[in-house]
């Protein structure tokens, strides 16, 4: 890569872990300002005052918000993620298996949402302003309109419920096969392919409209060739920046953004772990779970604006 990518690239991820350090004060301070007492809420309302005085003094609740901010963020830096109040476990342990559990739904969801939503595009391209393309823009605008927990509840009800094609409650564990992991999946993996879907198409066919209209473009259907293959060769790649875009923004919702989805299938991931210790307030676990969820999106919307930056021709081959 030329120098200029180079610094480009490093704007970006400085940029990135300044952003992240941020999003971790947001976090922190967050957390800090929710209302009721954290010691309250673990030893219950019969707890006597010298009880709570001491647990306060265990967690550290009588230091500083700043002292409990540094303590907390040089833990995060060392891999130290806290110990969960309400269990006594340790975070990172827990945290492990789970977001392995989210980034496997996310995956599988991913491999089928990319490469349909993409192929959608190209057809709706080739046959725009016809039916075909009208029927595609009009179903990933009605699907668009649902949220996820009414997409869930209606593949729960119609391949759980109706023809028990596949479990409603998305149980996995460890010694599963791969196909009994994907069954287990589907209906969780279909709602996110349904809900990433239309937004990836629809982008994906604004994208290589955009680029049809450029002159290199008319010049290629001049020659005779097929106006697919003119789609294929020429305006698809020059559109592959803004289609990076999209998908790697959509795959950060795919990871961040299962939580309605892993609680509505009851799937043990870090979705349904962080409304599990949100209800109990337990707010280890909630600064954890956050981080991450703001780390993979960061890290994600970096990618992309470097896969970016290397797709620009203007860039890899300075003059």
């Amino acid at each position: 890569m030329s120098f200029p990518i180079l610094r480009l690239v490093a704007q970006r991820i400085a940029l990135g872990i300044l952003l992240l350090l941020a999003v971790s004060v947001l976090i922190f301070a967050g957390t800090q300002i929710l209302p009721g007492d954290v010691a309250q809420a673990i030893l219950g309302q019969s707890a006597t005052p010298e009880s709570l005085a001491n647990l306060r003094e265990q967690l550290g609740l009588n230091q500083p918000a700043y002292i409990r901010y540094f303590h907390w963020l040089g833990g995060v830096l060392t891999g130290d993620l806290g110990t969960a109040m309400s269990s006594g476990q340790d975070i990172a342990t827990s945290i492990k298996e789970r977001l392995w559990n989210t980034l496997f739904l996310a995956f599988w969801a991913a491999i089928v949402a990319i490469p349909l939503a993409i192929t959608l595009g190209l057809i709706a391209v080739r046959y725009r302003n016809g039916w075909v393309d009208k029927m595609i823009s009009g179903v990933a605008l009605a699907s668009t309109s649902f949220p996820e927990f009414f997409i869930g509840y209606l593949l729960v009800f119609y391949f759980a419920v109706e023809h028990q094609w596949f479990p409603a409650i998305s149980t996995v564990y460890d010694g599963m096969s791969l196909g009994e992991r994907l069954q287990a999946i589907a209906l969780p993996a279909a709602a996110l392919t349904l809900v990433v879907l239309a937004h990836m198409m629809r982008m994906t066919r604004a994208a290589i409209l955009n680029v049809m209209q450029s002159a290199y473009v008319e010049t290629a259907e001049l020659k005779g060739l097929s106006a697919f293959a003119v789609i294929r060769k020429h305006a698809f790649p020059n559109a592959i920046a803004p289609i990076i875009n999209v998908v790697m923004l959509n795959l950060a919702y795919l990871v961040v953004g299962v939580v309605v989805v892993e609680v509505i299938f009851v799937y043990p991931g870090m979705g349904q772990y962080l409304v599990d210790h949100v209800t109990k307030r337990d707010v280890p676990v909630v600064q954890a779970v956050g981080l991450i969820f703001a780390a993979v999106y960061i890290a994600l919307n970096i990618i992309a604006d470097i896969a970016a930056i290397v797709a620009n021709p203007r860039l890899r081959h300075p003059k």
